[in-house]
């Protein structure tokens, strides 16, 4: 591809938007455009075809310069007029007047020159150079001498040139010069012995050869059958030239076959057959490429970001070779265009004059490609310059953060009317896409688009960086803290920086920029947020940042946009908000999930591993208790401890999970067995029938039916074994009562430190929170209500284990066993003692006063069940009541002398009741008895008075004893050593003898 020498480097992200040439070097073109503009210019005055009255051409009404119409396009409010206006000297450019460009002086030595040195025409002296007349021929030799400089063309090719024009034209000084194939008639006149060497002859001559190969075969203006003989013709010689120079004599058959095939092709119209029109050097891009390097010639060599004072001449003179390269006004207007772009990217875009050039030009280009009809070629290059113009500009545009900085910012003012005007040449006003909606065409609209992808792709340069260069392990909180220090920096730097130059093109330009900003943070919040596990102090501290910006960036919104409709309301409602607030709630649910799921998974464990014994001496309670109160405790004062303000409402969400937790394991804790579990099978009621052998067989009553582990028994019932009979199972036992009183206190204490927070800021005020508690503002009742039923419970089933099995062989199994009188309750009670005693050593204090008592009731049911439920061991006298009365009473005393402070006499009492009851009915006649039994159980049957040896209803056996429930009656009837008792059970009620 052919690139132009220029700063490479700079321009290589500007699209050169001509295609590309084959095989040709830019100093080939360069040097075949300046042939064809010196051959151009032969018919300008002074080269001996026209006189000065007609150098300059009118277009379109022009008085007097040949650029009228750029002269009347360049208005009060044209690009052109905004561009630099510190002009050296008074204008003598037109072109450069119109344009913008500054006027340079430089001394005239350097340029000067003399008629002689172009006067080869033949022309004769009628024009004095001295007369007026003769300043416009000076001023166009002067302009081809300055081309043939800027285009760097040497002294030899000039003469060559020259000389072959004078040649080419003897006895045709009216030929057109559209009409000189000057590659052809170069090589018919310069011969071998015009340069230093045969080499250097052949590298000229191919060059000339490669000009025709490409204006003749690969770009021709009329397109080229393959099958064209003229084609195929030149070709072979075009090949037979690579290897030796072409004989150019006159009997060179090669010579004649070349010049046939050339001409052949050159005056050919588009059915193929010749015309009168030659076409040699209009195929594009050849013919644009030809002209661009022309155009190039126009700036100059010492400040290459400055026009020469004379393009007006060199512009006038560039249109002699139109006719030649097929241009016209319109594809010179753009080509004119691309050129002055061109140069201010290459010259590092630091010269504005250039750009503002460029900018009142393609308001040319812009009228130019409304015009109906437009040829083919035309909107080719129109479409390829001008998306050159775009892409280039837009990129810069896009990313103008990238692109401009404080020094520089004016180059926005500069590129926005070239991507505006590009925009609208191309036809792509309305089809500005942006979060899927389609744009107005407006010039808003496009200004609004480049601050928002520039602020988008600025905001994402800056996280890049930041993540280039935070510490390895930096915390995501630390390094969010950095992204919105720097996020407020950008859109302060867009405000200070950017936005005072946009305004003049976007009403708010600040607010635009300051929104997408926003909603750019906003996107890295939600990130940051969805990727947050625990709420701490740090990522509180990240939210409040937050919240901080968003209030700048709103504000800077609102200030930019006090003199918009609305007064901004409309762009202000775009800004998502950030909802810190909503953000913050929602993590600090989070947190108490997370917390309760730490207590959820702590429970599981405890389930799985708990083995119910004492966590110290000095802490006799479960471990897994004092991991749970732990956890709640922590989590309350991490709670607190979160730098944000606290609801109610959350209090009292965080107050429910950890009731929840503590109800889970106080069930667990509770999850013991019955009290039944414990409890002997009652025997079948049989008479008593002390006479018999078999009365003497011990039958021993059914054990519990839960499994559970062996007791360490009395050895003897003699009481000189003095060791507590508490089995391990027991034990363990109190180390559940003593872990629910633990709870509990850990419960009142946490539950008062929640109280304390409360603000009354939700349901309306303290007070309906108070209501929500059953009128007290205390958290966890009902949980300690469930817990003190636990206690409750699990002191019952330990009492009931400790009394009937690890004490049956002293209690159930022991007393009154055979006899009253051998088989008293002292051994029993003194055992009893040492149990308490190591109740009251395991047990802590809160928790002794109900184990004690359910220990006393339990005591008082094994003993009723010695009286009534005793099994066939056992068979009282009448008298026996009194022995039984008194051991009853030293049972009593054991409990009564537990203290005060443990269980009362009223209670000890009261429990004692029944038992007294039943010793009562011991202590009365058998037929008292019996009588007492007829009516009780006549009155519940409601068969009326029984009479003698009638048989009555067997009363149901409840459990629940009393000296006026008939199966208590009975059962002591049934247990009377009395052969009046045996008859009448026997009788009344069929019972079988005892086995």
């Amino acid at each position: 591809m052919l690139f132009f020498p220029l700063a490479l480097s700079t321009i290589a992200d500007l699209a050169w938007p001509f295609g590309e040439l084959e095989g040709l070097e830019y100093d080939e073109v360069c040097e075949t455009a300046y042939e064809i503009f010196f051959t151009s210019c032969r018919s300008s005055p002074g080269f001996g075809s026209r006189n000065a009255s007609t150098f300059y051409s009118s277009r379109d009404g022009d008085e007097g310069t040949w650029y009228g119409a750029l002269a009347l396009a360049s208005g009060p409010g044209s690009f052109g007029r905004r561009a630099n206006q510190g002009v050296v000297d008074a204008p003598l450019s037109t072109v450069k007047r119109d344009l913008g460009l500054k006027t340079v002086k430089r001394p005239q030595h350097g340029r000067r020159m003399t008629m002689s040195a172009f006067d080869f025409s033949g022309d004769d002296d009628s024009e004095s150079s001295t007369s007026p007349a003769s300043a416009r021929p000076q001023r166009s030799l002067k302009a081809v001498e300055i081309m043939k400089r800027q285009m760097r063309v040497s002294e030899q090719s000039d003469n060559r040139l020259r000389k072959t024009l004078m040649r080419t034209l003897v006895g045709q000084m009216g030929r057109k010069p559209e009409t000189i194939i000057i590659p052809l008639e170069l090589i018919r006149h310069i011969k071998p012995s015009e340069f230093n060497d045969p080499h250097e002859y052949h590298i000229w001559q191919k060059r000339q050869l490669k000009i025709l190969e490409a204006a003749l075969l690969i770009y021709p203006s009329i397109p080229l059958d393959e099958s064209n003989s003229s084609a195929m013709h030149l070709r072979e010689s075009i090949r037979a030239g690579d290897c030796k120079p072409i004989d150019t004599s006159k009997n060179s058959e090669t010579w004649k076959t070349l010049c046939t095939a050339v001409a052949s092709l050159a005056w050919r119209n588009t059915d193929g057959f010749p015309t009168d029109v030659c076409h040699w050097a209009d195929g594009f891009p050849l013919n644009i490429h030809l002209y661009i390097c022309l155009l190039q010639g126009i700036f100059d060599t010492y400040d290459k970001t400055v026009v020469l004072d004379e393009v007006d001449e060199l512009l006038e003179l560039m249109t002699k070779t139109w006719t030649t390269l097929g241009i016209d006004w319109p594809i010179h207007n753009a080509c004119f265009t691309w050129v002055l772009f061109r140069q201010y990217v290459a010259t590092n875009q630091t010269e504005p004059d250039l750009v503002s050039a460029a900018c009142t030009m393609l308001t040319e280009v812009e009228n130019d490609a409304q015009e109906p009809d437009r040829e083919e070629m035309y909107v080719k290059i129109l479409f390829s310059i001008v998306a050159s113009i775009r892409d280039w500009t837009e990129k810069r545009l896009l990313r103008y953060h990238e692109y401009f900085d404080k020094a520089s910012v004016s180059g926005i003012d500069s590129l926005l009317p070239l991507a505006l005007s590009s925009a609208k040449i191309l036809g792509e006003d309305a089809t500005i896409m942006e979060r899927d909606i389609m744009l107005e065409d407006s010039t808003s609209d496009h200004v609004g688009h480049y601050i928002r992808s520039s602020m988008k792709n600025a905001f994402t340069k800056m996280i890049e960086n930041e993540n280039a260069n935070k510490e390895e392990g930096e915390e995501p909180s630390v390094t969010m803290l950095k992204f919105t220090k720097r996020t407020e920096e950008l859109a302060e730097k867009e405000r200070a920086i950017f936005s005072p130059v946009l305004k003049s093109w976007h009403p708010i330009a600040a607010g635009v920029a300051v929104v997408m900003l926003h909603q750019c943070y906003g996107d890295l919040l939600k990130e940051y947020v969805t990727e947050t596990r625990i709420l701490n102090g740090e990522v509180v501290g990240v939210l409040q940042g937050a919240a901080k910006l968003e209030q700048v960036l709103v504000q800077m919104v609102v200030e930019d946009s006090e003199d918009s409709e609305n007064g901004g309301k409309g762009i202000v409602t775009e800004m998502d908000r950030y909802e810190v607030d909503s953000i913050t709630l929602r993590l600090l649910r989070q947190w108490i999930d997370e917390r309760l799921k730490q207590g959820k998974d702590l429970l599981g464990r405890a389930k799985e591993t708990e083995t119910w014994n004492p966590k110290s001496k000095f802490e006799p309670y479960a471990t897994s208790s004092v991991e749970l109160t732990s956890l709640a405790n922590e989590t309350a004062k991490d709670f607190f401890e979160i730098p944000v303000e606290i609801t109610d409402d959350l209090i009292l969400e965080l107050a429910e999970g950890l009731e929840q937790l503590f109800h889970e394991y106080t069930t667990f804790v509770a999850s013991c067995g019955l009290k039944k579990n414990y409890l002997p099978t009652l025997p079948p009621l049989s008479r008593c029938n002390r006479d018999s052998t078999l009365f003497k067989i011990f039958k021993k009553a059914t054990p519990c039916a839960v499994g559970v582990e062996e007791m360490n028994r009395i050895a003897s019932l003699d009481g000189r074994h003095s060791r507590p009979t508490t089995s391990r199972g027991t034990q363990r036992l109190y180390i559940r009562l003593n872990t629910l009183h633990y709870l509990i206190s850990n419960l009142d204490s946490l539950g008062k430190a929640l109280t304390s927070s409360l603000k009354g800021s939700t349901r309306n005020d303290s007070d309906s929170i108070c209501e929500q508690r059953d009128a007290s503002c205390a958290f966890f009742k009902n949980v300690i209500g469930s817990i003190q039923d636990a206690c409750a419970h699990v002191s019952e089933v330990a009492a009931y284990r400790l009394i009937f099995l690890d004490s049956n062989s002293s209690f159930y199994e022991g007393l009154y066993v055979e006899e009253v009188t051998n088989t008293r309750i002292r051994p029993a009670i003194k055992v009893l003692k040492q149990n308490l005693t190591l109740l009251h050593a395991m047990v802590t204090n809160r928790a002794q006063p109900l184990a004690t008592k359910e220990v006393m009731k339990a005591s008082f049911e094994a003993f009723l069940m010695v009286l009534l439920a005793g099994g066939p061991s056992r068979a009282f006298n009448l008298t026996d009541h009194e022995m039984i009365d008194e051991d009853f009473h030293s049972l009593q005393k054991a409990f009564y002398h537990s203290g005060e402070e443990l269980i009362s006499d009223e209670e000890v009492q009261r429990e004692a009741e029944t038992v007294e009851g039943v010793i009562s009915l011991m202590s009365q006649s058998t037929e008292q008895l019996m009588e007492d039994l007829n009516t009780v159980t006549s009155e519940t049957s409601g068969i009326g008075v029984a009479g003698s040896g009638q048989k009555l209803p067997m009363p149901p056996t409840t459990g629940r004893w009393d000296k006026s429930d008939p199966n208590t009656i009975l059962r002591v009837l049934c247990h009377r050593n009395d052969r009046v008792a045996d008859q009448y059970v026997r009788k009344s009620f069929q019972l079988a003898k005892k086995a």
